[in-house]
């Protein structure tokens, strides 16, 4: 005899089934810089501990030119950008996510006369961001196009978003309901635009309020406009239901209204300039570097209306920030490494240090954060991996042949690694 489940054990099976799915979903995807939510954490329970050159390589494929783009991953395909080391041609590559194999591989832009990059930086810095059937992709003033994933055509571009990088582009996009917002914060100008991601007509575009008079950390005039640049990727958060997007300039931080792009507020640093990082939230505050210099790292709460600098720091630290890899919240503990191997735990809400302590190597890869381990990507190809926890725990340490400048990806069971010469899937 069937026995008939009970209408609502059928209702708690479906549910659990529909978010089971989402969760897998979300898995097996990481679309932007910085993964899902933008914070380099995965939800996945089962990620790889150990690996090398020999060992728990699924496969890894050459990829032409100079880049330190991160992949982005979605379905069965895993994305980067790259560059001629000159910057003359500017290409998007498409892997195929289970073999390694290139399917597409795009050269976007030819660029006649290169602004200058700095040596440590590329020309193709800049992370994609991608959803179902389409991938946008900036080089920074160079151009940015719009990709049909599958066959590869390319949508639509632009190449009028002007601005002196100065030292080359840094900036990532992100993706806010139609909208792919950007970052182009050059010598010579600096501002916020928002591209109709159908069309890539400008929606909104908005200047940067302040620039200090290009005055440096000494408080001297600065002429070639050095400290008015930035790197960093804009980042949406939340507040009483209001929709963010935390923008990181040169010597200020903004909040912006995604929609319109109208500025809600700022904080001021003037010490620090060339802000390069990603910023994280959580526990109703913004985490973020403020840059080079006397770079310092702030909490912040990110409402209130215009100058906030005196009320909304919440706490500040300034003894091992990093300059270019972002900071990692993990629960309570905020988990950070500087470009020099200094790597410290603090509790997120006080800014309390729980713990520090030295890795080898340089660091630009932004850690990553999966099934209660923190890893680490240094410049000369080591992953560091520890416990996230209150205390300082190695698990495990592994060497690859080339150096990470780009960060990690995650996505299913299989981290997705760029070494200055070749994409890795490590399973």
């Amino acid at each position: 005899m069937a026995v008939k489940a009970p209408r609502s054990s059928i209702g708690v099976a479906v549910v659990s089934i529909v978010l089971f799915g989402a969760t897998l979903e979300v898995q097996a995807q990481w679309r932007q810089f910085r993964g899902p939510d933008g914070l380099g954490t995965s939800p996945a329970s089962i990620v790889p501990l150990t690996w090398s050159e020999a060992k728990n390589v699924r496969w890894k494929t050459a990829i032409h030119g100079r880049a330190w783009s991160s992949p982005v991953v979605f379905g069965n395909q895993v994305w980067v950008t790259t560059a001629t080391e000159d910057g003359r041609e500017l290409y998007a590559v498409a892997l195929d996510r289970e073999s390694g194999r290139i399917v597409h591989d795009l050269k976007l832009f030819h660029v006649d006369r290169p602004q200058y990059a700095h040596p440590f930086n590329s020309y193709a810095s800049p992370t994609p961001v991608i959803e179902p059937g389409r991938i946008y992709v900036t080089f920074g003033s160079p151009g940015t196009a719009a990709i049909d994933t599958q066959t590869g055509k390319v949508l639509w571009e632009r190449r009028d978003l002007e601005c002196n990088h100065f030292r080359g582009a840094g900036s990532s996009p992100i993706l806010f309901h139609n909208l792919l917002i950007m970052h182009f914060d050059g010598s010579d100008r600096q501002y916020i635009v928002a591209l109709d991601k159908a069309t890539g007509k400008t929606v909104w575009r908005t200047d940067r309020s302040i620039d200090f008079q290009d005055l440096g950390p000494d408080g001297k005039p600065e002429a070639d406009g050095d400290y008015r640049k930035a790197f960093s990727t804009p980042h949406l958060v939340t507040m009483a239901g209001q929709a963010i997007v935390v923008s990181l300039g040169s010597k200020a931080a903004y909040g912006y209204a995604p929609l319109t792009g109208k500025e809600l507020w700022r904080i001021e640093e003037r010490s620090s300039h060339s802000a390069s990082t990603r910023p994280v939230d959580g526990h109703g505050l913004v985490f973020y570097p403020t840059g080079f210099a006397t770079g310092q790292l702030l909490a912040v709460r990110p409402d209130g209306k215009g100058d906030v600098t005196g009320t909304h720091v919440v706490w500040r630290v300034t003894r091992g920030v990093p300059n270019k890899p972002s900071v990692l919240l993990d629960g309570d503990l905020l988990f950070m490494i500087n470009d020099v191997g200094i790597l410290a735990s603090l509790e997120a809400k006080t800014g309390n240090v729980v713990w520090r302590e030295r890795l080898d190597g340089t660091y630009s890869a932004s850690p990553l954060s999966a099934g209660g381990r923190i890893y680490f990507f240094s410049e000369d190809g080591k992953t560091t991996v520890i416990a996230a926890g209150r205390q300082f725990k190695r698990l495990a340490e592994n060497q690859l042949d080339e150096g990470f400048m780009a960060s990690p990806a995650i996505a299913g069971s299989a981290l997705f690694l760029r070494t200055r010469t070749h994409l890795y899937r490590i399973e």
